[in-house]
């Protein structure tokens, strides 16, 4: 049956949450009710730098975009919406599929430059590894001596 989209996905889903038994619903709990639409992250810390995975599914490697600046790496990805409603079945109904942008950002360092992160994307997962590396030491102030 469809009910009418007044509050949310449906009038239903707002009004008649079930609890949920023996699972608790952690992502809920920590991004809100559109915990699916956000980039889920793991960041591992080897010896010589960082690995991290962002899981993007149903994207395309085109539909990504990495920037790095002032030592921020930002991960953007962004699917467009298809204007016409429909197709040869006929009109569409409800789209549960996600569309939309979002975006994450990381403090890296300002030693990072782009040639220093590579990225690979396959199976839905963006895999980053970032080297560890410091800030360039600034020279120390020399102080000059007044004669006299």
């Amino acid at each position: 049956m469809l009910l009418p989209s007044i509050f949310g996905e449906s009038l239903l889903d707002d009004w008649m949450e079930f609890p949920k038994f023996d699972i608790p619903d952690v992502d809920r709990k920590l991004y809100g009710k559109h915990a699916s639409h956000v980039m889920k992250t793991d960041v591992h810390e080897a010896d010589n730098g960082y690995e991290v995975d962002i899981d993007l599914p149903g994207f395309k490697k085109d539909e990504i975009n990495l920037s790095l600046e002032n030592g921020y790496l930002s991960v953007s990805a962004a699917k467009s919406h298809n204007d016409d409603k429909t197709d040869k079945k006929g009109k569409l109904i409800r789209q549960e599929r996600y569309m939309g942008s979002m975006q994450r950002s990381f403090y890296v360092g300002d030693a990072i430059t782009e040639e220093d992160i590579k990225a690979k994307f396959e199976d839905g997962v963006l895999k980053l590894d970032i080297p560890k590396k410091e800030a360039p030491k600034v020279p120390e102030k020399k102080l000059i001596a007044i004669e006299g």
